[in-house]
């Protein structure tokens, strides 16, 4: 079994590092990939499909500012001092290479269950700890493992669509009503494909290093310029009152505190949670736990390098999308998917046609609303559950993410290796979890 994941590994990683182009030329791939998918399956114009991108092209300004504050933010939460001592003690605990791959896995995973923002930098920070201070670390194959766990945010406590569709007032209310989270997240099936999931990847991922020691790729501590915390960093000298307020204790507790204060508040008073207020605890709990503005901004600054990417490709994926709903294109793709379902299939379908479709629309929210639609009105015909049929989507999403280069920018911009490098490994992790998904999802449709 070993022998065989590893003859795999090695054939994806060679195959990958091959023919895997840079996320951004994948970004603009897909771009004219779609424009051309619409012109020969919709029958649109060229003009047409030109101008469905153009319009869509900020369309989702607002949501990429609030993935990337999420991200550089929750680079923050993770270099925090608790978070560091946390990672100083699972440093010690993993002793040998797989048991490093393994505890990456796992960190990664349960980070992202949490929320998914803070799990994908934590994960990638634990496993680059790990490869610093343990030798005979693959380092392509941890960060991949620490990434692999970012499946988990689909069934976790931040998964948009179930989120959502649980929330009073969200678009497709009139449509489905309100789906609570025991149907969804906290149902027995996904949460026992959670576990397994959870108990099985890092066991895949510690059995995919490489068996011979010239195939490992170390990591060299020289290329690494933030081996020191950021509670640890230098502050500036208390010379000035400028400087007294830069490095003021109270004057981040009374400001975490403010913002905390307020969350309870609004969360007493029934307030929903959402992105923004995501967002908002994770601001607030950085600015607490950092210690003072100085500390936080020098942080802040780090994280900012995660977002690049993201700030770059978001407009060109909201682009693909608009050209996706505008042509009619992502009901062509998911009708044909319903037209070979029932009540007890759809939601295999459903996982099925979201995989596909997120290689186009990597986001849970925006694909949601251009794939939520026809999944409802279809749900409602079979007579399918419709809580069921939403979280296949959003599983379906959260699938595809393990090989959709788009989320791995910020893994590869910790990591500083290349989209190449790690791809040919996660793509083993995809295989394994188009096993339990299917299976599970399957086994759900009919219970």
């Amino acid at each position: 079994m070993q022998k065989l994941l590893q003859s795999m590994t090695k054939f994806f990683t060679n195959l990958m590092r091959r023919y895997l182009p840079d996320p951004f030329v994948f970004a603009i791939v897909l771009t004219f990939l779609t424009l051309v998918l619409g012109m020969a399956l919709q029958h649109k114009s060229a003009f047409q499909m030109v101008e469905y991108w153009g319009k869509g092209f900020w369309s989702l300004l607002a949501f990429t500012t609030q993935m990337a504050t999420m991200l550089a933010t929750g680079y923050v939460l993770a270099r925090a001092p608790f978070v560091d001592k946390g990672v100083d003690i699972i440093v010690k605990f993993a002793k040998t290479p797989r048991m490093a791959i393994a505890v990456a896995t796992v960190v990664g995973g349960v980070g992202s269950y949490l929320n998914w923002g803070f799990g994908l930098i934590v994960g990638a920070l634990v496993a680059r700890r790990l490869a610093l201070s343990i030798k005979g670390i693959h380092y392509p194959l941890i960060m991949a493992a620490a990434y692999s766990g970012f499946v988990f945010y689909g069934s976790g406590f931040t998964g948009t669509i179930p989120i959502l569709i649980a929330t009073k007032g969200h678009p497709f209310e009139k449509t489905m009503g309100t789906i609570p989270l025991t149907d969804t997240i906290f149902s027995t099936p996904i949460l026992i494909m959670t576990l397994v999931l959870l108990v099985t990847l890092p066991i895949i991922n510690a059995m995919s290093s490489p068996r011979n020691p010239k195939d490992i790729i170390e990591l060299d501590p020289a290329t690494v310029k933030d081996l020191q915390p950021a509670s640890a960093q230098k502050a500036y000298a208390d010379q000035t009152f400028a400087d007294k307020l830069n490095n003021s204790k109270l004057l981040s507790a009374l400001m975490g505190l403010v913002g905390l204060g307020y969350l309870a508040f609004y969360f007493y008073g029934g307030g929903a949670l959402d992105i923004n207020m995501i967002n908002f605890a994770i601001i607030f709990l950085g600015i607490l736990c950092m210690g003072t503005p100085a500390k936080y901004i020098a942080a802040l600054s780090e994280g900012a390098k995660t977002v690049g990417g993201i700030i770059l490709q978001y407009p060109f994926y909201a682009g693909i999308m608009a050209m996706m709903g505008g042509s009619g294109l992502v009901n062509t793709m998911a009708q044909w998917f319903v037209s070979i379902s029932d009540a007890h299939t759809l939601p295999f379908w459903g996982l099925v046609s979201s995989f596909v479709i997120n290689f186009f629309a990597p986001s849970a929210g925006g694909h949601w609303v251009i794939q939520g639609p026809f999944m409802i009105e279809a749900a409602k015909t079979l007579g399918a559950d419709m809580g069921k049929t939403a979280m296949s989507v959003m599983l379906g999403n959260a699938w595809n993410d393990l090989v959709q280069p788009f989320w791995l920018l910020p893994t590869l911009a910790i990591s500083g290796l290349k989209l190449s490098d790690v791809m040919g490994y996660t793509v083993i992790c995809m295989l394994w979890t188009t096993v339990v998904f299917s299976v599970g999802v399957l086994i759900w449709g009919y219970m």
